[in-house]
């Protein structure tokens, strides 16, 4: 075992310039990533106490959670903010606030489950079922009222259609039957609302939750679509928000062409997202998406004038 960490630590430090304790803090989530792969890691603070330690680090509470929206691109937002030397980010999704069998666990189990950071580093975690757990703002709130908070949204029709694709092939993975968008998004002929991808792009409805508890200086919306298109201009906007040194530049980011994405460049590697992500969207019928369109415009009306922004939605 000890050959094992040895090697996926020399894998990670190969060809790095920075001194080894940087390196391994830098790499800490790939290196827990790594370990989940082969096993070695599971969701339990007694295996992630297995993490090397730098010297003058310690675990962190999270500054700053990205807490929504699933399929609104948290994953792409993260790795792209783990550019950034002053961010360390928490391997896996936790799920401490939203689900009531971790949250018992308590604040030092959480804490456990972060990576190691420097004093002037920021730590944080994303877990994109959060923005809609009703529960959640007062738990995030109960552990720190000052907190920052990042929710990244996209188009509410696309994401729906987004959710729809992932649950699609996740399903065929597990060879479960499958139902085309349409057979689940109308029945009896009318938009099927209770559709839980549906619920979950009523931006208006869980946002008014989250403001309850936080103010609109707290939490920081990340413009999805733009994220994809241009990743540099959204990030910038989340380096001032979090008031962070401007460290992430244009070269941090190529376009791949096969994947039809921007990948990351930085510390001398090159990554793009798991192949899960970017997955082809069914062709949905027109009619359909009118229906979408129609019943959310209403919706996001509302979430504008809450946050006092708009977003080029359908």
């Amino acid at each position: 075992m000890a050959f094992l960490h040895v090697f996926v630590l020399l894998l990670l430090t190969q060809g790095q310039a920075f001194p080894i304790e940087y390196t391994l803090l830098k790499n800490a989530s790939t290196l827990e990533a790594a370990y989940l792969e082969i096993g070695e890691f599971s969701n339990t603070s007694e295996q992630y106490s297995a993490q090397a330690h730098p010297l003058g680090t310690s675990r962190q509470i999270p500054q700053t959670i990205i807490v929504g929206v699933r399929k609104g691109g948290t994953r792409a937002l993260l790795e792209m903010l783990d550019i950034h030397p002053n961010i360390v980010v928490a391997a896996t999704e936790v799920h401490f606030f939203d689900w009531d069998e971790n949250y018992v666990k308590g604040i030092e189990w959480y804490r456990s489950l972060m990576p190691f950071s420097y004093e002037n580093q920021i730590t944080i975690e994303k877990t994109p079922g959060y923005f809609t757990a009703p529960q959640t703002p007062e738990r995030i709130h109960e552990m720190n009222s000052s907190i920052k908070l990042l929710l990244i949204l996209r188009d509410p029709t696309e994401r729906v259609i987004s959710d729809y694709t992932q649950v699609y092939y996740n399903r065929l993975e597990n060879h479960k039957p499958v139902q085309a968008f349409e057979d689940i998004v109308i029945k009896n002929g009318a938009l099927n609302t209770k559709y839980k991808a549906i619920q979950r792009s009523l931006y208006d409805l869980h946002m008014e939750r989250w403001l309850k508890f936080f103010t609109l200086d707290q939490i920081h919306i990340v413009d999805g679509n733009n994220l994809i298109k241009s990743p540099l201009t959204e990030l910038q906007k989340v380096e001032r928000f979090l008031n962070l040194p401007p460290r992430i530049v244009s070269s941090n980011f190529y376009f791949n062409q096969t994947k039809g994405f921007y990948c990351i460049r930085s510390d001398g590697r090159e990554r793009c997202l798991h192949e899960s992500k970017g997955r082809p969207h069914p062709v949905v019928n027109e009619t359909v998406l009118e229906q979408l369109y129609l019943y959310f415009r209403e919706h996001n009306r509302k979430f504008y004038k809450m946050v006092n922004q708009s977003f080029d939605w359908h």
